[in-house]
């Protein structure tokens, strides 16, 4: 028999030959796995405070970059099928073409240097050495005023492993800062008070670790002494680290009596899974929400969000996205691959919908949220995985300079390297610098 919503019955037998077989168990007999219901959630109509943010949206495996490469530069260009996703924000976002990080090697250690330019394997003698990623950069400017100098989010927790990073962001060390994958959590931390319980907790914490710190550092400056040039060096690099602990902790404390915004959980699927396939449409938007709110309410002015890990990640009907970046050119497989795309920057536009829906000052929340989307390789005509031509787009953030309605073409074998992107980024967002990583300076006609 045949159930209501159209899976079959494990009794429905076939009958032939005299015989009657009862049918193995398949996927049809189950139930009907729909997808969840969309969110309900709507943006609010104005933001507590005006101030500049930023937040940097990651996809794994590339694009199909044939679907994605729009036609024409300049102000004239015509979106790509893949683009026309953005199209009610055509004059809200900027397409670079062509750009790429010189120094990366591509693969599936894109997540790794997208935000960071670095070579990770520069150092002597080390298998894997990191630098600073851009998002670091503006949270020291900004981190100090928001209770979480930055936030960092991913379909995994924590930070994964060398080459195949769970987070966006690195700090001063170029070591990794774990990353959220659960939105439950996460609203936890930004919205749910602290009971008397949990004050008392947090500065035990603080009183154990500054106890610990003390004595690193101590036994730290007493070996000083004793090292050489080179050793010296790699002790600073690790203090700096241990500074850097110092500095959060103390922000536990600096935190711990000030009250946490007021936020309604009402219409935020904060259950949605995000090794679920079937959950991904909803993850990815109560993710995205979360992040709202919490440039909304000035919890953070710094986010980086991965997606999806490199060599995984789900489209928005549970396709599996790292194996059709493979697709070594067949025209059924960049069709999916498209598909993809298409869903993610669907979910990209509902976010700008909202900030762009919610008034700050004389303008809305877009204006002053710069916005960096992209992968850290591109699966190429032929599925390589190549370094070159990484798909980029920059939004929002007209008040902080960005200029938009555009596509910045360059040539893939003669551009500026990306890091001249992400340096004009970090200096809309007040960072005072011309310098990062391997930037010639800023890229033209961005800001």
């Amino acid at each position: 028999m045949t159930f209501p919503n159209g899976s079959l019955s494990r009794r429905h037998v076939l009958r032939g030959l005299g015989a009657a077989l009862t049918l193995p168990l398949l996927d049809a007999m189950g139930p009907k796995l729909a997808f969840g219901a969309p969110s309900k959630f709507t943006p609010r109509a104005a933001s507590l405070a005006v101030q500049p943010r930023m937040i940097c949206c990651y996809v794994p495996n590339g694009v199909n970059i044939l679907a994605w490469m729009p036609t024409g530069s300049g102000a004239d260009y015509t979106l790509s099928p893949t683009l026309e996703m953005l199209k009610d924000h055509r004059d809200d976002f900027t397409v670079v073409t062509g750009c790429g990080h010189p120094a990366s090697e591509g693969g599936h250690s894109g997540a790794d240097t997208w935000l960071t330019a670095a070579d990770l394997k520069a150092v002597p003698g080390s298998d894997y050495s990191n630098r600073i990623s851009v998002d670091q950069l503006v949270a020291g400017v900004h981190g100090k005023q928001t209770r979480f100098p930055s936030l960092q989010l991913a379909d995994g927790s924590g930070t994964g492993s060398a080459g195949h990073s769970h987070t966006l962001s690195f700090d001063a060390g170029g070591t990794p800062l774990p990353a959220e994958n659960s939105p439950k959590r996460l609203f936890e931390r930004l919205f749910v008070p602290e009971t008397a319980a949990d004050r008392e907790a947090t500065l035990r914490r603080y009183a154990e670790r500054k106890s610990i710190l003390d004595s690193v550092l101590g036994e730290a400056q007493a070996l000083d002494r004793r090292l050489g040039r080179d050793d010296r060096q790699k002790l600073d690099e690790y203090l700096s680290s241990v500074r850097q602990t110092e500095d959060r902790v103390e922000r536990l404390v600096d935190w711990v009596d000030v009250p946490k915004p007021a936020v309604d959980p009402k219409d935020l699927q904060l259950a949605s899974q995000p090794g679920n396939k079937h959950d991904r449409p909803m993850w990815l938007d109560v993710m995205l929400e979360l992040s709202y709110l919490a440039f909304q309410t000035d919890a953070t002015r710094v986010v980086t969000f991965e997606w999806s890990r490199e060599a995984g990640g789900f489209g928005g009907g549970g396709e599996n996205h790292h194996e059709l970046s493979h697709h070594g050119g067949d025209a059924g497989m960049l069709k999916q691959l498209a598909a993809i795309d298409r869903f993610h920057l669907s979910r990209l536009a509902r976010f700008m919908d909202f900030l762009k829906a919610t008034q700050e000052g004389d303008g809305t929340m877009l204006d002053g949220t710069a916005i960096l989307f992209g992968s850290g390789m591109n699966s190429g005509e032929g599925g390589e995985h190549s370094p070159k031509n990484l798909p980029t787009l920059v939004a929002g953030g007209r008040r902080l300079g960005l200029k938009h309605g555009q596509h910045l073409a360059h040539d893939v074998d003669a551009h500026p390297p990306m890091a001249n992107l992400l340096l004009s980024v970090a200096q809309a967002m007040g960072v005072e610098t011309d310098r990062f990583a391997d930037a010639t300076g800023t890229l033209t006609g961005l800001t």
